[in-house]
């Protein structure tokens, strides 16, 4: 009982951080009703900057380090926007998705070129572990935690007391009509890909603590963040929430019955399932931060 109960605790700590994930990706698809597949290298480029800025640049610390790198991501993710994806956004929609993958391919392979195909970490020393009942949690897995509730906080926050944020789901709802009431699409459009891109830099730096940084990590957590989304709901924010944490859970319990080596396989399953038997998600909504 107590091996499964690990499991699912550990399943929690990577759920919370496929959540952020998530509902970087979600809020994008929410507001401008496309698949930005290129999110998956704001998760990567937002741990990399940090090792840039903690070894080979200034000799941060990681507390420090993280600040100007996601000052980076955040600037990699508008440029995104203003150079690749606003040009392209009143045109078909099959353009926004293939310019997305070759912006996709573009990062990953700038990453291998400047930092190489190696693992890597930052070289921190290994946090105390915590043991309570039978089950124990490192320093790290407890930061990424706290991170998570921290910044999703924020963002329910900002969605339920915030003019901004209800201008986000007004224009989510129907982005014609809000423009006719006045609300700024390019304050709401600064605000989406600042939050999505955020979001992928913070949970990239957490993952990069407990685990390492690899080129295609953000390639790997990209298919498990649109696996989260469609179980939520394309477009719905707290179900997507939930359904990293079912992604997380899944992951790490279903490595008692299987391989870990086959443990990413598990969020293929999920997106064929969902997609084949319940395509609008478990809530039911396509579309519309909620």
């Amino acid at each position: 009982m107590i091996y499964y109960l690990q499991l699912i605790l550990n399943g929690i700590i990577a759920g919370s951080i496929y959540a952020l994930f998530a509902v970087g990706l979600t809020m994008v698809y929410g507001v401008f009703r496309f698949i930005n597949f290129a999110h998956g290298e704001l998760i990567a480029w937002g741990a990399y900057l940090a090792l840039l800025f903690t070894q080979t640049l200034f000799s941060l610390p990681i507390y420090y380090a993280v600040l100007p790198a996601l000052a980076l991501t955040i600037a990699i993710g508008l440029a995104q926007e203003r150079y690749v994806y606003r040009p392209l956004r009143h045109g078909n929609r099959i353009s926004l998705l293939i310019a997305s993958i070759g912006l996709s391919y573009l990062l990953r392979n700038a990453i291998r070129i400047i930092w190489g195909s190696d693992l890597m970490t930052y070289g921190l020393k290994p946090t105390r572990g915590f043991a309570f009942a039978g089950l124990s949690i490192t320093g790290t897995q407890i930061s990424m935690m706290a991170a998570a509730v921290l910044f999703l906080g924020g963002l329910y926050f900002l969605f339920t007391r915030t003019m901004l944020g209800k201008s986000l789901r007004a224009v989510a709802d129907n982005m014609e009509l809000a423009v006719i009431m006045g609300i700024n699409m390019k304050r709401v459009s600064l605000t989406v890909w600042s939050l999505a891109s955020v979001f992928a830099g913070v949970g990239g730096i957490l993952l990069a603590l407990d685990t390492n940084l690899e080129p295609l990590m953000g390639l790997t957590n990209m298919i498990k963040a649109f696996a989260a989304m469609l179980l939520g709901g394309a477009g719905n924010v707290w179900g997507a929430l939930l359904g990293g944490l079912f992604i997380g859970i899944a992951e790490n319990v279903g490595v008692a019955f299987v391989s870990p080596g086959y443990k990413d396989f598990i969020s293929f399953v999920i997106i064929i399932v969902v997609l084949l038997f319940r395509p609008k998600g478990l809530f039911g909504i396509l579309g519309g931060v909620r």
